[in-house]
């Protein structure tokens, strides 16, 4: 081989590796499963870096949420509901149990700012160490709209809730306070049926800055009691968008062709 040929081919060796070298040092700095605030440990799980929003229509009597997070498969553990009941949104350093433990609880007669300081109090905090109560975040809105939430002072920065007219909005890693704020403004705003409410909020939040990671995943629930399609079905929806680029787009996908199939409903 001349000996230009060798040069050329050493460089483009020596590039390739620089190349592949910046890479690996690039991915380095952004590990998906980083210690929080609330840990001095690496997380053993991502945190569920979400926002959210909890809603009633006082006129047809549906109770719901939704959510929007760049982890996968977000309503996977995120919502909870039962018809007359309620509904529970829990994210952050969650623990999943949070939400079928608030519904028992609501349907025992408890309010909900009983239910979420109940919930939390007795959480045995199992996992302190890097998984701590501290950093939880949940919601809890009764069949009746009322409505109470925790954002734990070690959930991840920017983190917190804010309650308006019938619905709660929450989330953490968040471009600030404005998401929630606008996400309350546009559920009371908005008009026509409590999933497009629930959707506008979203579409609020992310316009807002959203999940500050971005965009993965999202979801939807309401309940009514024989609210939903076929006989004894409380579920008017239920809707997930598990790996998307634009997950709430698609998720408006959904709810407006579920719009096109919705039959009367009655109070």
């Amino acid at each position: 081989m001349p000996h230009t040929s060798i040069l050329r081919a050493g460089a483009a060796w020596a590039l390739a590796l620089a190349l592949v070298c910046s890479a690996s040092g690039a991915q380095a700095q952004r590990p998906i499963n980083t210690p929080t605030a609330a840990t001095a440990t690496p997380l053993p799980w991502p945190p569920v870096a979400t926002f959210s929003i909890l809603g009633y229509d006082p006129e047809t009597g549906e109770v719901g949420g939704a959510v929007q997070s760049r982890v996968f498969s977000v309503g996977n553990g995120v919502l909870w509901a039962e018809a007359g009941v309620g509904v529970v949104a829990t994210q952050a350093i969650v623990d999943v149990s949070y939400g079928p433990q608030a519904l028992a609880l609501l349907k025992s007669g408890m309010a909900p700012d009983a239910v979420v300081k109940t919930v939390w109090e007795r959480d045995p905090d199992p996992r302190p160490e890097n998984w701590t109560k501290q950093g939880r975040q949940f919601a809890v809105m009764d069949a009746q709209g009322r409505v109470a939430a925790f954002t734990g002072p070690k959930a991840s920065t920017w983190a917190g809730d804010k309650q308006g007219v019938y619905c709660s909005a929450q989330g953490n890693i968040l471009a600030g306070p404005a998401v929630v704020a606008d996400m309350v403004k546009a559920f009371e705003s908005t008009t026509g049926h409590l999933s497009l409410r629930l959707l506008a909020a979203l579409e609020a939040g992310q316009r807002a800055g959203g999940d500050t990671r971005g965009m993965q995943s999202a979801a939807m629930l309401i309940v009514k009691k024989n609210g939903g399609v076929w006989l004894n079905n409380d579920v008017v929806l239920r809707l997930q968008v598990d790996d998307n680029p634009e997950p709430i787009a698609e998720l408006r996908r959904l709810v407006e062709k579920a719009a096109t199939m919705r039959r009367p409903v009655r109070r």
